[in-house]
């Protein structure tokens, strides 16, 4: 979707600017004149979202650390002093804390997206493949985050997660002493965490600029999931997507400010409110709640090596999605039998973070073993068979005819398409 700029400069300040950096012309091509398919629903508001999420993350955290004191014996007392005694220390870390989770919310969401519509699909590969490098980033970011308040899920999180690479040959061990910063999860290890919560956010933004350049270099998808023919099927970004952009953010700071104002500590587990204790164990350890699938399929493998390994490879079958997938047709809109095993996915899914969030005993683990085996069968077996079996239903023949035969008129004007009700397909 790229090519020559149709930003004018008027002033000569801005002829001179752009003739040495073409900053202005790069925003208005990206920000304003960008063609945008007109046929896009709510759930393409999650990439804005998303950024709005990331960068309150990082300004909340950045005055955060200006109170934290990453010392085993001085951390959990610190966080308290920020509730206490920083002027609307409550407010941001209750905006940080609840802020990941809401994070992760719209990063699951933003990701059922682009599997419903085949967001993954050619020529969007690398695109993808970038979304699958934020994901990962976020969830090494978040698991050192939640170690910092030195509680005692955070102290017990950190010693089973890390352990987990010990299971590797060889090279494990070295890995979880480096990680330690010695025998055990101690000072070195929260100084070492604390670095790195502190870095990463950082990376994740210079790889969200990636993401979004990929975006604007091979276009939109669309519910659709055709491609643009004309100038028909387009409406200019600003003011039709930023609008809708925009009221898709304020609707999810209501759906987060009733956690932060009414239920702040809801998303959190109590023992966490209380300080390390090394010689106490808790009865059951578990980490945040969007960790939990994935916690599910490492204990639904016996084996520990393997178990690590399924663990791993659950988050790795995403970036061979793009040709696990052999199937011509984007959208599952057109795909009534992808359709079908895309929401049995999404239900395989919630249970595992249900069954993760149990005990391993007894019928938890039946059921853990049979979920993530469907898991992998869903990204291994029946999406690839799916390609060759099904009978795709008709594509309309542009984004304007699709817009037109769900909504009725709304003309050539494109105020017709963006007023109009969205629909998921």
């Amino acid at each position: 979707m790229s090519g020559h700029s149709t930003y004018e400069p008027k002033t000569g300040i801005e002829k001179w600017l752009e003739k040495r950096l073409p900053i202005i012309s790069f925003m208005h091509d990206t920000g304003v004149s960008y063609p945008t398919p007109r046929n896009l629903n709510y759930f393409w508001t999650f990439g804005a979202i998303l950024t709005f999420m990331l960068v309150a993350q990082i300004l909340t955290g950045v005055v955060l650390a200006m109170h934290y004191t990453p010392h085993v014996t001085l951390a959990f007392s610190s966080v308290e002093g920020i509730m206490r005694d920083v002027n609307y220390g409550w407010l941001l870390r209750y905006m940080h804390a609840n802020g990941a989770s809401m994070f992760f919310i719209a990063v699951y969401i933003h990701i059922f997206r682009g599997l419903y519509y085949g967001s993954y699909k050619e020529p969007r590969e690398v695109l993808w493949i970038l979304g699958v490098v934020i994901f990962l980033l976020m969830m090494a970011t978040a698991f050192m985050g939640y170690v910092l308040p030195w509680g005692q899920m955070s102290f017990w999180g950190a010693t089973v997660i890390t352990n987990l690479f010990s299971a590797l040959p060889i090279v494990g061990e070295p890995i979880v002493t480096w990680l330690w910063g010695g025998f055990a999860v101690d000072n070195p290890t929260l100084n070492r965490f604390f670095s790195l919560h502190y870095l990463l956010p950082f990376m994740i933004a210079g790889v969200v600029v990636l993401h979004i350049w990929a975006l604007h270099v091979v276009g939109q998808n669309n519910p659709a999931g055709i491609d643009i023919k004309s100038d028909k099927d387009t409406v200019p970004f600003t003011p039709y997507a930023t609008v809708k952009d925009l009221f898709g953010i304020v609707c999810f700071c209501l759906f987060f400010g009733w956690f932060l104002f009414y239920q702040p500590n809801f998303l959190g587990h109590p023992d966490n409110y209380n300080m390390a204790n090394p010689l106490s164990t808790p009865a059951h350890i578990v980490p945040e709640w969007y960790f939990l699938p994935f916690y599910a399929i490492l204990r639904a493998i016996p084996d520990k090596l393997f178990g690590v390994i399924a663990m791993f490879a659950s988050i790795a079958v995403l970036v061979f999605l793009p040709w696990l997938d052999t199937s011509k047709i984007r959208s599952a809109t057109y795909r009534p039998l992808y359709k079908i095993f895309f929401w049995i996915f999404v239900a395989d899914a919630v249970c595992l973070g249900y069954i993760g969030s149990r005990p391993p005993e007894g019928g938890y683990i039946i059921a853990g073993q049979l979920l993530t085996t469907y898991y992998f069968v869903h990204f291994l077996v029946i999406l690839p068979l799916l390609g060759f079996i099904e009978t795709p239903k008709p594509l309309p023949a542009s984004i304007a005819d699709d817009v037109l035969a769900k909504h009725g008129g709304g003309g050539g004007h494109p105020a017709g398409a963006a007023a109009s009700p969205e629909t998921r397909g």
